[in-house]
This record gives C-alpha cells, sequence and structure tokens, in this order.
C-alpha cells in the first residue's frame, strides 16, 4: 500500500512539473508575439514630413515594385520651402518599374493627364510644355533616390500621382495646403 502511494505521489508531481513547463513555454510565446507585432507597428509609422528648424518641410516618400506610395496625404503650409524626396526601394530598372512624384494643379483631371504622360516617354511621362503641372522628380528606378525643392502654392488641396503609364490609379494621393 505504501508503494502504491509512493507512486502516485510521484507520478502526480512529475506530471505537474510538466504542465507548469509547458504554460510558462507558451506564455512566454504569446509574448514574443506580442512584441514582435508591436515594434512592427511602430516601424511602420514613420513621418512623412517633418519640418526642419529653418522651416523646410521635408517630405520623405519611399515606394518599390509593388506599384504603392509610402503615403497618401502631405500636409505643408501655403509658400513654405518644401524638400520632396523619392525613395525606390525596389530593384526593377526605371523602363520597367519606373516612379515619380508629380503634383498637379488644382482641376486637373487625372485620368487625362495620365493619358497625355504616357504618350511622353522620351520626356520622362511629362507631357512637353503642359501647364497642368506644379512639380515632378524625375523619372527613377530601383534602388534611386531623388529630391527636388519647391514653394508650396496657395492654400488647397492638390492631387500627386506617378506619372509612368497606368500607375496614377494605385500611385496617388493629396497634397494638401494649410
Amino acid at each position: 500500500m505504501k508503494r502504491i502511494l509512493l507512486v502516485l505521489i510521484v507520478a502526480t508531481l512529475f506530471l505537474s512539473c510538466g504542465n507548469d513547463k509547458k504554460k510558462e513555454a507558451k506564455t512566454t510565446e504569446k509574448k514574443v508575439r506580442k512584441t514582435a507585432v508591436v515594434k512592427k507597428k511602430k516601424e511602420e509609422k514613420k513621418p512623412t514630413v517633418i519640418v526642419d528648424e529653418n522651416g523646410v518641410a521635408n517630405v520623405f516618400i519611399s515606394t518599390s515594385d509593388k506599384m504603392k506610395f509610402s503615403t497618401r496625404k502631405i500636409n505643408v503650409k501655403a509658400n513654405q520651402k518644401v524638400k520632396l524626396t523619392l525613395n525606390h526601394t525596389g530593384k526593377l530598372d526605371k523602363k520597367i518599374m519606373g516612379h515619380n512624384v508629380v503634383i498637379l494643379k488644382q482641376g486637373v483631371k487625372m485620368s487625362t493627364f495620365a493619358s497625355a504622360a504616357a504618350a511622353s516617354k522620351d520626356n520622362d511621362f511629362i507631357p512637353e510644355g503642359s501647364d497642368e503641372v506644379i512639380v515632378h522628380t524625375k523619372m527613377i528606378g530601383g534602388g534611386e533616390t531623388t529630391t527636388i525643392e519647391f514653394n508650396a502654392p496657395a492654400s488647397g488641396e492638390y492631387d500627386f500621382i506617378c506619372s509612368f503609364p497606368a500607375h496614377f490609379a494605385m500611385m496617388k494621393g493629396k497634397f494638401i495646403v494649410e
């Protein structure tokens, strides 16, 4: 009888210790997953516009081979100096997956402008002599970066697009001047 009791006590202790380790392992795994998710969310929330000590709005936009701008909204102040940097993190050449940023004047229909731009291959897909553009970057490919500087226009809402053929449907946003 003593032996049976001893075997039962040892078996109970053995089984209960294993469960604690399993519970501890699951809890640790959940904590690691939660930490990874939190870190990922923080990394994605980089500011698009950083105003420096001279009042210049430094605008950072990145893109890749996936035809998507990192932001769809840019806010600046009227007549503020803007330094816009476009970074193409993809691998494809600009002849295949080129990107630029074109800020259009108010009232310009994106699809009409994009059609004219598609026919302007020799001019980096910017229609020559067009009066519909406020400013644009050069067309870049994977691994390239380009920067332009300009003064923001009058208060209002302006569209920005990529003028590479057919990209404007997915690569567009609002340039908001307060």
